[in-house]
């Protein structure tokens, strides 16, 4: 198993954006924050962009209210030249910035006070993977443009599968500037003219099923939107891009469970077909023991102390037995973590790990983060 230098990755000034990802439940928050932290008080200027729905992340870092537009972060120690802005992704109004910045302000009021629009910007499938994709467009243009930050970190929405992260802005994107859309707004053109009467008769289906408002409303977005089609897919191949150059890399997160490991593996193998640059894999929450003494020889004095007393209950040794039959639970679940990270090792041998133990008690203020920061970078 190789093991990860995670000190040495945010200390690459040549890095310039981790992207923590994995399924949801696994620490990933936590994990950038304390990337964050770390990267900071170690003299980077960094921005940590979360789209964690639960806000954790506030808690953690102390501020009071994360929102789209990126704020310091007090208490930072900043000896050593860094600095720390955190935000939370805010989805509709990043959609409403790009809609803002690229189309005219009659066409913008218009596209706002639609209906369709409104429910696309807000709750349809993908639109948040999408906005953080353009969210993370953006601070990486201002990072360039006036030098205010060297490092973007990104958590990512706690997707069931890596398809989601990295597919949907292509699948938004091809929404938007879709043949579907184009076909609402002009039937009469292109191959459409050549259906007539067959496609008057879907069109009228169409109508039952979702209602004659609501396809209005899809036409009335298409007309007011068609100027901004082509932009999303070009920022989306931009995004895409940047995701795949040597500035960026990717941190996958786990923990020593079968189901975290299995979503794991799976974003492995997608980042990997997509060639996208892949530093490791962190697992949270993992176990360890300063006794030497196996579980089976843990159990066996617990039995021979029971012997010993000549009582069921252990008698006078009652702690000692609670506490070896502890250890032997411990040592199981050790062993079996053990067992489960040796298998996805064997599976994908060019990736490397690093195994942060489980932090007592919950993660909620910058001392806690910069405990887990050092646990990441192999410190404690």
């Amino acid at each position: 198993m190789t093991d990860l230098d995670v000190a040495e990755l945010i200390d690459n000034p040549r890095i310039r954006i981790i992207i923590c990802c994995g399924s949801g439940g696994v620490g990933k928050t936590t994990t950038s924050a304390a990337l964050a932290v770390r990267a900071a008080e170690s003299g980077r200027r960094v921005v940590v962009l979360t789209i964690d729905p639960a806000r954790r992340l506030a808690q953690s870092i102390g501020v009071e209210q994360l929102d789209n537009t990126p704020r310091p972060v007090r208490g930072i120690d900043t000896a050593a030249g860094g600095s720390l802005d955190a935000m939370m992704l805010d989805m509709k109004r990043t959609f409403d910035e790009v809609v803002a910045d690229h189309a005219t302000p009659e066409k913008a009021e218009a596209i706002f006070a639609n209906p369709f629009y409104q429910a696309l910007s807000t709750s349809f499938s993908g639109t948040q993977e999408y906005m953080a994709m353009e969210k993370l467009g953006q601070l990486s243009a201002q990072a360039d443009a006036d030098d205010r930050w060297d490092l973007i970190i990104v958590d990512t929405p706690p997707s069931r599968s890596a398809l989601d992260f990295l597919d949907a802005p292509e699948h938004l994107a091809s929404l938007l500037d879709g043949k579907f859309l184009r076909l609402l707004l002009n039937p009469s053109r292109g191959p459409f003219r050549l259906m007539g009467v067959g496609f008057s008769l879907v069109y009228s289906a169409m109508e039952k099923m979702l209602g004659a408002q609501v396809l209005t409303d899809v036409k009335t977005f298409a007309a007011a939107f068609e100027t901004l089609f082509g932009g999303f897919r070009a920022r989306a191949e931009q995004t895409l891009a940047l995701l795949g150059s040597d500035r960026t890399t990717f941190l996958v997160v786990a923990t020593p469970e079968p189901d975290a490991l299995r979503e794991a593996s799976f974003f492995v193998d997608r980042l990997t077909e997509s060639g996208l640059p892949l530093s490791g894999l962190v697992v949270n929450r993992t176990h360890g023991s300063q006794l030497e003494i196996s579980a089976e020889r843990a159990l066996a004095l617990a039995e021979d102390l029971e012997a010993s007393s000549g009582r069921t209950d252990g008698g006078d040794h009652q702690a000692e037995i609670a506490a070896l039959r502890r250890h032997a639970d411990r040592m199981r679940m050790i062993e079996r973590e053990h067992r489960l990270l040796a298998r996805f090792s064997a599976s994908r041998p060019d990736v490397a790990v690093r195994s942060v133990p489980d932090q007592s008690g919950d993660v909620t203020d910058l001392d806690a983060l910069r405990l887990l920061g050092a646990a990441l970078a192999d410190e404690n």
